[in-house]
């Protein structure tokens, strides 16, 4: 194991592999989002019209270095004619490589018919090639591929490596390849790290499935699988590598999605995944500070709750939205001093009604309807809060502050909604109730919300696991679980996001297939906001009484409910009354209601956590989805009723 040095400045780079578009269209992409180089993945490079000078022009006006030429294929042979073409082969990719200025070619272990399966006889190969880089002033990193035919282990390559005992001859470690086969990345210590002339980093899903086609489709960015990267991380680390850290990462979503939003998530996914591995994050690496000042970014901010659901409507959604927030027993306790938003207020609930903000944020015709626009979280410092967030990439959302106004910054999440950091309570410019006058509306007795319990937001299939990384690195919220299940209209699959103490809790949902033409019958991209209550009963009574829009659970739920649990008669009586649904765990239970879509998106919740059941109550929610389809057309049938 290497001594322990100071690292040198972190760096980061991309094979142009990862993202969609032309090799043009990938290093624009890479620049833009904070990459110091690139890998040029070979196919990238012959399908260009860009000549090699030129790719090298552009590529030191963008600020990109060339860090690699990837791949050479099948060098090594036991048939001498061939090996001999395959140096004539590797001479003409030299030419390249001069071309584009940069030294080091990556050459994988062969896969062909005529792959040598003797070390000494690769490693005589390997020698041979290498003298010919040196010549050109180039060098060769080996890498084994994880279904190499012969050679497909880290230690074997490095065994090979090593007996080559050649200055331009070198290791390729790519986490992809050494976790999929569950080969024990301590060992890396053992190797020098001037030997370690590359690093290729990739997550994954943990998947039974062909290695080929598990490493082909399913790759992802640090943070979005299931390896262990921060330890992989700290062992290659502690060899003593100085090189840039660099993704290596085949996914048929992420290659098909506009580049510019892709790399911006994967160089956010490098960040903190060094963060992970050696506990802070730089901000003056390679010169690029603009972004936050000061040496290392914030740690990821102590939430002590949701300070608040700000949600959008029209005109025709306003009242639906506030009404129904009334029969919960919300309150309407402030009205912005500038702006036509309302406050809702309930115990520590608080619902901001907004008419000055289109439905969809991210959508430029400005949909229509409600929809969750932003959410606010408490937290003691939600300065070092913004400035961790912008740290991880996260854009400054631009906004319209009056002279008296709180200073809040907010950041936008992929999906386009507004994430601000708060200090309800507090004395200086952050207070952001003080921007709110007092109505004097008392809250409703007996209804007995106390707090936002969890947010469930809807993400496109090709952003899940872009939202995941956000919430990991910028909230540091930690996936809880993952579940699918068959709803009425399909495949939901369901991810639950929570931080340690279990007071920020996200859910995230998608479905596969979006559905267009007439069939429509589900709430195309819904959003829940969950309210917490001591009392569900109390609640349930309390918004019944008040008119409040249910969601009516069929009689069959209740007798299958009750053939699995054996519910009290009594209790279960009161269920069937109210429309409450139970989800029962071997950690506690989960009592929960639902109101009507409200704006052709929004829905409310109201539960009650005994024990100590950590879900969402997921599992009920194709009941819900049955009942908002049957409220959506008795809404339909009796008339233009917004719900």
């Amino acid at each position: 194991m290497a001594p322990a040095t100071r690292r040198p400045p972190l760096r980061t780079a991309i094979a142009t592999v990862c993202i969609s578009g032309t090799l043009e269209d990938k290093l624009i992409a890479a620049a833009a989002a904070g990459f110091d180089g690139v890998e040029i993945f070979e196919p990238d490079f012959v399908m260009s019209a860009t000549s090699a000078p030129d790719v090298r022009a552009r590529c030191a006006d963008l600020g990109l270095s060339i860090d690699l030429y990837q791949p050479f294929r099948d060098l090594d042979s036991t048939d001498p004619d061939q090996f001999a073409r395959n140096l004539r082969r590797a001479d003409r990719k030299f030419d390249v490589m001069e071309a584009l200025g940069t030294d080091l070619v990556l050459v994988c272990s062969a896969v062909s018919p005529t792959a040598v399966d003797d070390n000494g006889l690769i490693a005589d190969q390997l020698h041979q090639l290498a003298d010919r880089a040196q010549q050109r002033g180039m060098r060769i990193s080996y890498e084994a591929l994880a279904w190499g035919t012969h050679v497909n282990t880290y230690e074997r390559s490095w065994d090979i490596v090593r007996a080559a005992d050649h200055p331009a001859l070198g290791i390729c470690l790519d986490s992809f390849h050494i976790l999929s086969r569950g080969s024990d990345p301590a060992g890396i210590e053992a190797i020098p790290g001037e030997k370690i002339f590359f690093l290729q980093l990739a997550d994954a899903p943990l998947m039974n499935m062909d290695i080929l086609q598990w490493s082909r489709h399913h790759r992802l960015f640090p943070g979005q699988g299931r390896f262990d990267l921060p330890a992989f991380l700290r062992h290659v680390l502690a060899a003593g590598y100085t090189g840039p850290l660099s993704l290596e990462v085949f996914n048929d979503v992420f290659r098909q999605s506009d580049p510019r939003r892709a790399a911006v998530d994967a160089h956010r996914s490098l960040l903190a995944l060094y963060e992970w591995s050696v506990g802070h994050l730089p901000l003056d690496r390679s010169g690029r500070s603009d972004r936050v000042p000061g040496g290392f970014a914030p740690p990821v901010p102590d939430l002590a709750g949701f300070t608040f659901a700000e949600i959008c409507v029209d005109d025709a959604s306003a009242e639906s939205v506030t009404q129904t927030l009334s029969r919960l027993g919300f309150a309407h306790t402030g009205r912005h001093r500038t702006k036509p938003v309302q406050l809702w207020s309930q115990g520590a609930a608080r619902v901001l009604v907004n008419r000055n903000r289109r439905a969809d944020p991210t959508d430029p015709n400005g949909s229509v309807g409600a929809g969750v626009a932003a959410i606010g979280f408490e937290t003691a410092d939600p300065t070092a809060a913004a400035l961790r967030a912008q740290a991880m990439l996260a854009p400054l959302v631009p906004r319209d502050r009056g002279p008296a106004e709180a200073d809040l910054s907010a950041v936008a999440a992929p999906d386009g909604t507004q994430v601000f950091f708060c200090r309800t309570g507090a004395d200086d410019a952050t207070s952001w109730i003080g921007d709110f006058a007092d109505t004097g509306q008392a809250p409703v007795p007996g209804a007995g919300l106390t707090a936002i319990d969890h947010i469930e937001l809807t993400q496109p299939f090709d952003r899940y696991e872009e939202a995941t990384l956000f919430l990991r690195s910028v909230l540091g919220l930690e996936p809880e679980y993952d579940l699918e299940f068959a709803a009425p209209f399909g495949l939901v699959r369901i991810r639950s996001m929570a931080n340690g103490a279990g007071s920020v809790r996200i859910g995230l949902s998608g479905s596969v297939l979006r559905r267009s033409g007439q069939w429509i019958p589900g709430v195309v991209e819904p959003q829940n906001v969950a309210f917490a209550t001591s009392d569900i009963f109390a609640a349930a009574r309390a918004a019944q009484a008040a008119g409040a829009p249910v969601v009516p659970v069929p009689a069959n739920f209740y007798d299958d409910l009750d053939a699995r649990l054996t519910i009290d008669p009594d209790r279960l009586a009161q269920m069937r009354a109210l429309n409450v649904l139970l989800d029962r765990t071997s950690d506690g239970d989960y009592w929960h209601f639902y109101t009507a879509v409200l704006g052709g998106r929004v829905f409310f919740e109201v539960l009650q956590r005994d024990g100590g059941y950590r879900g969402n109550g997921e599992l009920d929610a194709p009941v819900r989805m049955s009942g908002h389809r049957r409220q959506r057309i008795d809404a339909q049938a009796s008339g233009p009723a917004v719900v």
